[in-house]
């Protein structure tokens, strides 16, 4: 849970979000036990006030570089301002993995 906990943490200090959920996915994909390497992340932040979804993913991407360019294969984000938040229900499922790879 290193990264996972280093993800939750950078978060949390850089957007002092009113809701954060770091979930690791790695065990729907075909990787070993264990790994932290697919994550969802769910965030509201007022940073994300009157923006469209791309300069919010662009915002926490910049907090998570290193770990992008590390550690983390896959990371599906789901960014809310507070006024957009509607609870838990609202964040769509991760699909299943279909396995293999573009290199197959």
């Amino acid at each position: 849970m290193e990264i996972q906990n280093r993800i939750t943490e950078k978060l949390l200090n850089a957007f002092s979000p009113s809701h954060l959920q770091v979930v690791n996915e790695s065990h729907m994909h075909n990787v070993p036990a264990g790994s932290e390497s697919h994550f969802k992340v769910t965030i509201v932040a007022e940073q994300f006030s009157g923006k469209r979804l791309l300069p919010c993913h662009r915002l926490v991407n910049e907090v998570l570089a290193d770990e992008l360019a590390n550690d983390i294969h896959a990371l599906a984000l789901h960014t809310y301002a507070p006024e957009k938040w509607q609870g838990e229900s609202t964040v769509p499922a991760s699909p299943n993995c279909l396995g293999g790879s573009k290199h197959d």
